[in-house]
């Protein structure tokens, strides 16, 4: 039983390093997006994908990145290599949209920037 914990420095069995830590918080973050997307899914009864899940994806995914180069895993690498492309790109999206939705909320309770309405004239 004591070997489950601190045998050797190691927990559990694993010999933990910095890049250890690295690739572990990069799958804790990348299995988080699972969560954060199902909640956020049940609390609307419809498919929704929060900002949350592409921040977790983004930075899981380079997280892993980071252990695969270290480890020179040419299939691992590979695995995670273009990843954080459809990432942040959705990110960029999203924060676009955010910021159309911004300003044109802002523009719509300004009272000066509503157009003027001009009557048609008779004839």
């Amino acid at each position: 039983m004591s070997e489950l914990f601190l045998a050797d420095n190691s927990w559990l069995g694993v010999h933990w390093g910095i890049m250890k830590i690295i690739g572990w918080t990069g799958n804790l973050l990348f299995f988080s997006r699972f969560l954060i997307q199902w909640l956020a899914s049940e609390r609307k009864k419809a498919v929704v994908v929060p900002l949350a899940f592409w921040y977790c994806s983004l930075g899981g995914s380079l997280l892993l990145l980071i252990y695969a180069l270290s480890r020179r895993d040419s299939v691992f690498v590979f695995a995670y290599l273009f990843t954080w492309i459809p990432y942040t790109r959705n990110l960029y999206f999203a924060h676009r949209e955010r910021r159309l939705e911004i300003v044109s909320s802002i523009g719509s309770l300004d009272p000066s920037s509503k157009a003027k309405t001009v009557a048609p004239r008779g004839g």
